[in-house]
């Protein structure tokens, strides 16, 4: 049985992950796209409002944040596995 629940609790962990990671970014970047398109003004020119781009930015924010972090934490495994030098 705890091999059972260990298992379990494991593929959740790597669910969520590989939906952060595989669809979720992509889908937060889409979402600050979206927030960007604004509202029709008549002429046919499209202004985003100021709510849609604090949401637009913080979306990109959550995306860089997250790529810079996955670059830091790949840079880090390279650096101790081949210098030894320990970032964190």
């Amino acid at each position: 049985m705890t091999l059972l629940t260990t298992t379990i609790h494991s593929l959740w962990q790597v669910i969520l992950v590989g939906l952060l990671f595989g669809a979720g970014l992509p889908a937060i970047f889409a979402l600050g796209l979206r927030s960007l398109g604004g509202t029709d003004t008549g002429e046919g020119v499209s202004q985003p409002t100021f709510a849609g781009r604090i949401g637009a930015w913080a979306c990109f924010a959550v995306v860089l944040i997250a790529i810079i972090t996955g670059i830091l934490l790949l840079m880090q495994g390279f650096l101790a596995s081949s210098f030894g030098i320990h970032i964190f």
